[in-house]
């Protein structure tokens, strides 16, 4: 396994990862199959983009995949709220929180690669 502890996205979204995979249990034991199968598939989703991200072939694919993973984490904040609004599914406000943090990091890596991107361009 990858060392995750080298970068802070990586690590983060790793370990968000494993907390959604408890959620779901949870939601699962509720019978909760079709949230908990949606929210499992798109919450390990940001990871598994953010990690293909480090091995991208050129700048322009890296911004890709990391757009990629902020559309998941996205998504992962539409389940958490729908989990967290509907008074039949466990509290998901700890979770709504986290994957926030990831948007606003994603956000910011994509921004900044956007705009040293463009210094090069304009350099050239």
């Amino acid at each position: 396994m990858k060392n995750n502890n080298d970068n802070p996205i990586l690590k983060l979204t790793f370990e968000f990862s494993l907390e959604v995979i408890d959620y779901v249990e949870v939601l699962q034991e509720n019978k909760k199959f079709v949230v908990a199968n949606q929210l499992l598939k798109s919450a390990t989703s940001i990871g598994a983009n953010v990690r293909e991200a480090q091995n991208a072939e050129s700048k322009a694919d890296f911004i890709h995949k990391m757009k990629i993973a902020h559309k998941e984490a996205d998504e992962t904040q539409y389940w958490l709220e729908l989990c967290s609004a509907s008074k039949n599914y466990p509290d998901a406000k700890e979770l709504e929180e986290k994957v926030f943090v990831i948007i606003k990091i994603l956000s910011k890596i994509i921004g900044s690669s956007k705009s040293k991107t463009k210094i090069v361009e304009l350099s050239n």
